[in-house]
């Protein structure tokens, strides 16, 4: 379904007007109450757009909470068996609906929940949601995103924020602007350990730190990839290919790029860095208040080229002191590549999978790829050491603290500003990635790659008519 209208200006907003689809306006709810207003029950209201395996783990959460409410779902897939994925469900418009209804039913809600294949229709009928909880493929979060910000709903988007710079710095302009509640999807940034590894990290416990390396062991979806897809496959009943596809190109559906397999595709996503980045770099670039790196440097491990991205990376991110920010050099490995193991480190030590460590001038610090506990290496600082005080407020939970920022108009803590910036650093390292390894230097003001004019159509993308942003 071809999409006519792009989402509202800021002119638009201010004057509080409302989607016009269906030739009928919308009064979003903040009009009358204000920006971020609540029902006076104080329950949040939601509108989920993605009901993939993460849409629908993410409602899961939702539903845990109390005076949550999710009254409306949009996907373009009314089925997906995701037996083959880590997810080991259903998904898709229909299941995530039926496990929603059957929720909300066994705590006394017996409304149904409407279902829509174009969230834009679900937006046109979005007058009393409170949020919007977005969980689709990277390359249509910023525009959902944007057009409910400008429609005075508060957002939850998964990681990474956006697809490319441009969007990310659009998205944090427009958030500051409506001073909506955001959260980015990056749960381990709610763990106690991450903020005692910050703790640690800021209180000098392993002394001066000015190295970084941290490794996941995600590669390509599809090894064999060469190219893009030959030829097409017959669609799936009920897909929306033209809903799915957004802003991108139109090309013929094929089954390597759904339900999960889209990441391995510059288009639509962006590789094993762009999915596991704002998990995986949020310690250091919350620590050392990173921003602008100068340098960005990220070869492919494996077969790449300017659709496809590599089986595994390895690249350096190097960022100088300036302002508040610490000098920091990061290293960044996936397809199963990893550093050295350090000297500090005991006998037999094996590295896990996925894990953050840190290099000071008195020691190391490790942090898993789950509950992230800083873990303090040589042993012998380890049993001298005592931990830090607690300076960060422990979270309750990265999906209550996004609802209760709603109710008490309080940023939580990996909101659109922060994530906005953790995402621009991740991005930076796919733009090298995509430009072949190139190194890049970054000018951050005037947003550009120096001397490498190529980059620009990767900074901000093109997108097709009607999906301005």
């Amino acid at each position: 379904m071809k999409n006519d209208k792009a989402p509202f200006s800021r002119r638009d907003f201010v004057k509080a007007a409302a989607l016009s689809g269906a030739g009928m306006m919308i009064v979003p709810r903040h009009v009358i109450g204000g920006p971020g207003y609540t029902a006076p029950s104080d329950q949040v209201n939601l509108g989920v757009i993605g009901a993939g395996g993460k849409g629908k783990q993410n409602a899961q959460e939702f539903l845990k909470l109390e005076n949550v409410n999710i009254s409306a779902v949009a996907d373009p897939a009314y089925y997906w068996n995701l037996a083959d994925f880590y997810y080991r469900s259903e998904a898709g418009r229909g299941p995530v609906v039926d496990m929603i209804e059957t929720q909300q039913a066994a705590k006394g809600n017996t409304k149904r929940v409407a279902q829509y294949n174009d969230f834009r229709k679900m937006m046109q009928n979005a007058s009393e949601l409170d949020g919007i909880v977005i969980s689709t493929p990277d390359h249509t979060h910023a525009y959902i995103a944007l057009m409910a910000l400008k429609m005075g709903k508060h957002v939850f988007c998964e990681k990474p924020l956006t697809h490319n710079i441009w969007e990310a710095r659009e998205v944090a302009k427009v958030t500051k602007e409506t001073g909506l509640m955001t959260q980015m999807g990056n749960m381990g940034h709610s763990t106690d350990g991450i903020r005692e590894t910050v703790e640690y990290l800021r209180a000098g416990v392993i002394g001066e730190v000015k190295e970084c390396h941290a490794w996941v062991p995600a590669g390509r979806w599809i090894p064999s990839l060469r190219g893009l897809p030959e030829g097409k496959s017959t669609l799936p009943v009920g897909f929306d290919w033209d809903q799915w596809i957004g802003p991108r190109e139109m090309v013929p559906f094929h089954e390597n790029y759904v339900p999960v397999t889209w990441r391995d595709f510059w288009d639509y996503g962006c590789g094993a860095l762009g999915d596991f980045g704002c998990h995986d770099l949020d310690a250091v670039t919350w620590a050392f208040n990173l921003k602008s790196p100068d340098t960005v440097q990220v070869f492919p491990a494996g077969y790449s080229d300017s659709k496809i991205a590599p089986y595994g990376e390895i690249g350096y991110f190097n960022f100088s002191a300036k302002g508040d920010q610490k000098a920091m050099k990061i290293n960044w490995y996936s397809g199963g590549l990893k550093p050295d193991l350090h000297p500090a480190l005991p006998a037999g030590y094996a590295y896990p999978a996925r894990a953050s460590m840190f290099v000071g001038s008195k020691g190391i610090i490790i942090n898993d790829g789950s509950q992230r506990k800083p873990q303090v290496f040589p042993e012998s600082l380890r049993n001298s050491i005592k931990p830090p005080k607690q300076t960060i407020a422990r979270s309750a939970g990265h999906f209550q603290d996004w609802v209760n920022a709603i109710r008490n108009k309080e940023q939580s803590s990996s909101n659109f500003d922060y994530g906005s910036r953790l995402t621009e650093i991740t991005l930076l390292g796919v733009l090298s990635l995509r430009l072949g390894g190139k190194l890049i230097e970054w000018d951050y003001d005037n947003m550009k790659a120096k001397g490498i004019p190529e980059s620009d159509q990767y900074i901000k993308e093109q997108v097709r008519t009607g999906w301005e942003m």
